[in-house]
């Protein structure tokens, strides 16, 4: 098998799929199995692809928009795209890139996830029509093996010594961390997706992140060895600012896609304070604007470069959330970042019920989207930079109580001058 590893937008020839010109475009390919073939399958005609995603919450979160405007645009180019939801593999948990077990859970929680989850789906791809994506559980298959049946059908195509060679099992082995057998197994489990997927809905490529790279390989070599079947993988690059930073990977500072984890116009603060250095980039990502219309926002300096910040939070909130959710958050916005006006309707919404053992005000921070991670949300408390209804607070471990609120249970909370929420208990 020939793997190729491309700079994003900078192919090594020519291609013929628009498909695959567009995801170079906008930034949106990382790495793939033989570029050429994919190229040809892809120009040939509508193919059917994947990509899946573990219920581990009960909301997805911006590191996983990647590959879904990559499954986006493959369906605006008259492609079909498959949602896998883990209901399976979850039971199991991904160790790639970890370096501690994930904990498991429970059926009824892995299903109160996937419920969670499928609402952001369906926002962002069509599943609408007898051609429309479609959204599948591998609980349906994995979930019907016998074990010593499951072992003698795949057990014999991999092997030990390959499966030690991939980055997600080669970087726990190297820290010392503890890999149980059922971490181990999960590459196979997910290869298994891959064929089953081929088998029942002639599903010939699979999409997901740059850490799933030995996933992908797996099931393609799997379908090739059982079936004899020419499957094809292509990763989109992990999210992260210019700074290198990741975003939307840790659980206590994800950016949540579910509007009850965190409200449309949280979304769109969060994208209306993008840094000067990711604008162009994220506008390629995440948005669906002409690339002229890109790069002509992209080349905005100064206070000019904030238009292109609101065009950028409105965009990617009206993908995520709708065109109306959009339009009310800009306004929203307009009075706060313009104005600097009090705010007199709620943005966030949370639980009456979290402040009755006190929430500590970094989760808050964390929870509105005002910092990235509690260490974030420290800094900026520790900075004087973090009002509570008007006032400065400076400690670290403030918690919020009952008390805190006004007589309409709402608190006001603002991080320097421009963002600003108004947080309301129910």
């Amino acid at each position: 098998m020939t793997l190729h590893l491309r700079e994003a937008g900078k192919p090594a020839a020519k291609l013929r799929s628009e498909a695959l010109q567009v995801l170079f475009e906008r930034g949106l390919v990382n790495q793939c199995t033989d570029l050429t073939a994919l190229d040809d399958h892809l120009a040939a005609g509508p193919v059917t692809v994947y990509a899946g995603f573990d219920a581990t919450a009960q909301s997805l979160h911006v590191g996983h928009l990647m590959p879904l405007m990559a499954l986006r645009w493959l369906q605006k180019l008259g492609h079909r795209p498959i949602v896998v939801l883990g209901g399976g593999t979850t039971q199991v948990g991904d160790p790639s890139f970890r370096n501690e077990t994930r904990p498991l859970l429970e059926e009824r929680q892995i299903a109160a996830n996937m419920a969670g989850i499928r609402q952001s789906i369906e926002r962002l791809v069509d599943m609408r029509g007898p051609d429309g994506a479609l959204l599948v559980d591998n609980a349906e298959w994995l979930t019907e093996f016998k074990f010593l049946e499951f072992l003698r059908d795949y057990g014999s195509k991999f092997t030990v010594n390959r499966m030690l060679t991939f980055d997600s099992v080669r970087s726990r082995i190297e820290a010392q961390s503890p890999l149980t057998v059922l971490e181990f197994c999960y590459m196979m489990l997910q290869a298994v997706d891959f064929l089953e997927l081929a088998r029942r809905h002639d599903c010939t490529v699979q999409i997901g992140g740059s850490d799933q790279w030995g996933n992908i390989i797996n099931g393609v070599e799997l379908a090739r060895k059982g079936d004899g079947l020419s499957l094809h993988g292509l990763t989109v690059p992990l999210l992260a600012t210019a700074s290198g930073a990741k975003m939307g990977k840790s659980a206590a500072g994800a950016v949540w896609l579910h509007p009850e984890h965190l409200s449309p116009f949280g979304f769109w603060q969060f994208w209306r304070n993008t840094a000067d250095a990711d604008v162009g980039r994220f506008l390629r990502l995440f948005t669906e604007l002409p690339i002229n219309e890109v790069d002509r926002l992209s080349a905005l300096k100064g206070a000019d470069l904030n238009e292109a910040k609101k065009v950028l939070a409105t965009q990617v909130t009206a993908v995520v959330h709708g065109a109306e959710q959009a339009r009310a958050a800009l306004e929203q916005g307009e009075a706060l970042f313009a104005g600097g006006r009090e705010i007199a309707d709620p943005t966030h919404t949370l639980p009456l019920a979290r402040l009755s053992d006190g929430l500590g005000l970094l989760e808050l921070l964390v929870a509105i989207g005002f910092a990235a991670s509690n260490g974030e949300a420290r800094r900026l408390v520790a900075g004087g930079g973090v009002r509570l209804n008007g006032r400065v607070i400076e400690d670290t471990h403030r918690r919020i109580k009952a008390g805190d609120l006004a007589a309409d249970d709402r608190l006001a909370l603002a991080v320097g001058k421009r963002r600003k929420a108004l947080v309301s208990f129910s």
